[in-house]
């Protein structure tokens, strides 16, 4: 049995892991890092990497329809999904191959191979064994089981990756942004698309002045929302068959389930090291992520924050890493100014509070402005694509306190607003910048 001490283990290198185990090292600190998986956890191998990929072929496809309000005479070209897959597969292939470069050139030993405790300081790898001083889970999330009957016969988002055909006919279960997102892309690229939400809102989770508007944009793209809850799911002669609670049943080439992830805490152990976890399987964390456990901490999924972000997750890696070797000063992050992105057709992005969670908070020194407008990208094409944003402002100055939008663009805008409405922007701010005409962005800063 091999017996190893290193300043910091972690467990996972995924985005948060790895952003964690590279900072922690450039301090000096001797670093090890675990992962039985492929580099770069969701984000990189079945996440935001491979989905904005999909998500620029979609467009791709968009604009080749709508070239013919443009002047050009376009025929509508076949697409070869296994061509996509390929060299999707061969990018990501390169995005591994950098992150190995990484923790080498940083001098971090790599280890393959599925972790678990052992003690509290103690984990083990196979017949390895390594002590560390401090310890960071970041295993990241799986795929949540779609448990009613028939369930098994459903295809994951991560199974959406390994397709070589894109399915004529799909049904998405879901109303969150993974099923948006992958509804989104197969729609665009041709497939007639079914997407049943229980009776749920779409993207309950943003603001309901996105939600009112984002059915409207699925639907000009070819998702069919559909009210109704999947409640079976049985192989037919016609492929697979979907039951409702409406009693009606369809056929489709495929089945996607769409409901989400669970934190990926089964198999560690925590017991043995003295981690708590929540009903949902999370690992508690306090807002600098520490764990019951003082000396072992939690980024990213395992977590079950409300943000499972990548962005999230490396700034919370490269902050505790700060914080232990570094000797810099606790930095929490923000909850309030976290921006977020659905790469829907067209992209959604909101930063700040929501209307409903400013009022709660803060009752009628609330104020919002909002505006619903044809981007001028719509102007020459048959398939209009309308946008929206709306500003919630915070008293009598009218600092801005939240921005959502939806509508083409809104993913590359919303970053340089997020810096302006973290650093306090006030609505005079905006109305007293000069615009950059004719665009979307302009719409933010001339709200009435």
């Amino acid at each position: 049995m091999t017996r190893e001490t290193f300043d910091f283990v972690v467990i996972g290198a995924g985005s948060g892991g790895i952003a964690a185990a590279n900072r922690a090292a450039a301090h000096g600190a001797r670093v090890a890092i675990i992962e039985q998986g492929k580099l770069g956890g969701t984000c990189v191998n079945r996440g935001c990497v491979p989905k904005k990929l999909s998500w620029l072929a979609a467009r791709t496809a968009e604009g080749i329809r709508n070239a013919n309000g443009y002047g050009f005479s376009v025929p509508t070209p076949p697409h070869d999904f296994a061509v996509l897959r390929q060299a999707r597969d061969h990018y990501i292939a390169y995005l591994n191959g950098r992150y190995a470069e990484g923790l080498a050139n940083n001098d971090v030993c790599l280890i393959h191979g599925r972790a678990y405790f052992v003690d509290a300081h103690t984990l083990a790898i196979g017949s390895r064994r390594l002590s560390a001083t401090h310890i960071l889970i970041a295993s990241g999330a799986r795929i949540r089981p779609l448990t009613i009957p028939g369930g098994d016969l459903a295809f994951s988002s991560d199974d959406f990756f390994m397709l070589n055909t894109r399915p004529e006919r799909v049904a998405i279960i879901g109303a969150g942004y993974i099923a948006a997102e992958f509804g989104g892309v197969l729609a665009a690229l041709g497939s007639h698309v079914d997407m049943y939400l229980g009776g749920r809102r779409p993207l309950a989770h943003f603001d309901p002045f996105i939600g009112d508007h984002f059915g409207e944009a699925l639907e000009r793209v070819g998702v069919n929302c559909l009210a109704a809850g999947v409640i079976k799911l049985e192989r037919g002669t016609e492929g697979f068959r979907v039951h409702t609670n409406e009693s009606l049943h369809t056929d489709y080439d495929g089945v996607f389930s769409a409901i989400g992830r669970i934190p990926n805490t089964e198999g560690l152990e925590l017991a043995k090291a003295g981690v708590e976890r929540d009903a949902g399987g999370a690992v508690r964390v306090d807002t600098l992520h520490t764990t019951s456990a003082a000396h072992i901490y939690a980024v990213g999924d395992v977590t079950g924050r409300a943000y499972a972000l990548t962005p999230v997750a490396i700034a919370a890696g490269r902050r505790l890493a700060d914080r232990l070797f570094g000797g810099a000063p606790p930095c929490p992050i923000d909850p309030d100014f976290i921006p977020s992105v659905v790469f829907s057709h067209p992209p959604v992005g909101s930063v700040g509070l929501t209307e409903p969670e400013a009022r709660a908070r803060h009752g009628d020194a609330v104020h919002v402005y909002s505006t619903r407008f044809t981007p001028l990208s719509s102007a020459l094409i048959a398939e209009k694509q309308r946008a929206a944003i709306k500003l919630v402002t915070l008293g009598p100055n009218e600092r801005i306190i939240g921005l959502h939008i939806i509508g083409e663009g809104a993913d590359e805008l919303l970053q340089g607003f997020a810096v302006a409405i973290r650093l306090g922007a006030t609505k005079r701010d905006f109305d007293e910048t000069i615009a950059i005409h004719p665009t979307t962005a302009e719409e933010v800063i001339t709200l009435h």
